[in-house]
């Protein structure tokens, strides 16, 4: 952070897009949770978390809306605790939030932490809910969790390269053009009242490693061609009259954690996607031609180079002399189109796997269950989030429309290939 006065910085490049896509029913949210074996104790987590906001310093901030550009500042107020609700990853009020562009929660065992993209990823959140929850147990127990890694020291300074913009960092000289085929999406009845249907199908990691394995793939890899087929069903059920010729692409967005391939520290956004998938027009496809088209797609495209080339193309935009002396008001115009020319409307869902999540002994004999969760989509009706803990996997798919279409058939196709799966849901 840099400046005089109260300490501002600049938004990372992907980052910029969310204040400006943003509409007073929809933000750009995601939510981790951790569940404890005992309930939480409201006071000792506004300790914890007053705590972390001093290490985790690109988390304590407000947004700022500049003459050309949109712009984070430290924020002195205390950040405000709430109980959880049924209805996760609703737009964030800077005055209900006190300008802070997250919330923790609590209800019973759980803690759980709501953030608006703009601050940073799934990666930079786990590290963030993973230091909360252990200055927590710290504070409520007495225990001694070892410090390092993505549970950070609260009694060290923050790093400043944990607030580097990675993309302008790592950014290279060749550029990639953005242009694809629009894909299919589902559409339904849209709950008026805004509620978000949330299915969380809960599966032993060993059982899915094994099927993964007797294919030669990734779980990511597996779990995307279920994916695929599952809207490739629904689309053909939907249509069964339509010509093939006419029956449009199934794509999944898929995710991808630069800090893999690229040697920064940051822990604001630093990911970007690739989007595998299958053209039905060409016929009708097996699991095994899925999982191969799909190992292959993101093999050729999780690449240094490949990634490169993607992500420099939204830094040159930004560094485009014109479009940086554009007041903002236009290019709040331009970018919202460009977001729904290029956004969501280029695939079917997002599936976004976070991984298996580890926890140092002292801290996991605390912690029983973990999970990721995205909100909704900007367009999409449908999105996916997974996080892996203690052998199991959380599968977390979030719904805006009435019809659990998706989810039925998903999960269906899960069972069929021989993996055990528990629901639950906040159905009403």
């Amino acid at each position: 952070m840099s400046g005089k006065g109260k300490a501002w910085m600049r938004l990372d490049n992907a980052a910029k897009i969310y204040p400006a896509s943003m509409r007073r029913d929809w933000m750009a949210m995601f939510r981790l949770s951790a569940t404890l074996a005992e309930p939480v104790d409201p006071e000792v987590l506004s300790a914890a978390l007053a705590r972390t906001l001093k290490r985790c310093a690109w988390f304590g901030v407000r947004l700022g809306r500049g003459v050309c550009w949109y712009y984070v500042e430290h924020n002195d107020a205390p950040p405000i605790l709430e109980e959880d609700v049924r209805n996760p990853c609703m737009p964030m009020r800077a005055k209900n939030s006190r300008g802070y562009a997250f919330r923790v929660r609590y209800y019973a065992n759980r803690i759980a932490v709501e953030i608006f993209h703009v601050l940073t990823d799934g990666t930079g959140g786990l590290w963030f809910l993973k230091t909360l929850v252990a200055e927590y147990l710290t504070l409520r127990y007495g225990v001694s969790i070892p410090r390092g890694g993505d549970i950070l020291d609260c009694d060290a300074p923050p790093d400043p390269g944990e607030m580097e913009d990675g993309f302008l960092a790592c950014a290279g000289s060749v550029t990639r053009s953005r242009s694809e085929a629009d894909s299919f999406h589902l559409k339904g009845t849209p709950e008026r009242d805004g509620f978000i249907h949330v299915t969380t199908g809960m599966l032993p990691v060993e059982a899915l490693k094994a099927r993964a394995a007797e294919k030669g793939v990734s779980l990511t890899v597996y779990l995307t061609a279920v994916l695929i087929l599952a809207f490739d069903a629904i689309q053909r059920r939907r249509h069964p009259l339509r010509r093939a010729n006419r029956l449009k692409p199934v794509k999944i967005c898929v995710p991808v954690n630069l800090r893999r391939f690229f040697p920064t520290k940051t822990l604001r956004n630093f990911a970007n996607y690739v989007n595998p998938g299958i053209e039905p027009s060409y016929g009708v496809y097996t699991f095994d031609e899925v999982l191969e088209i799909v190992t292959h797609q993101m093999g050729m495209e999780l690449t240094p180079k490949v990634l490169g080339a993607k992500f420099t193309t939204n830094v040159r935009s930004e560094q485009n002399a014109v479009l940086r002396a554009t007041p903002l008001f236009l290019k709040d115009l331009a970018m919202r189109a460009a977001f729904y020319m290029t956004g969501d409307k280029k695939t079917a869902t997002c599936f976004s796997n976070l991984g298996n999540a580890t926890l140092p002994e002292e801290m996991a004999l605390f912690v029983t269950r973990m999970e990721f969760m995205l909100g909704p989509l900007s367009r999409n009706p449908v999105a996916i989030g997974t996080l892996s803990y203690g052998g199991t996997m959380y599968i977390n798919i979030t719904r805006t429309i009435r019809e659990s279409e998706l989810e039925r058939e998903f999960f269906t196709r899960l069972v069929k290939l021989g993996l055990p799966v528990k629901i639950q849901s906040n159905e009403r």
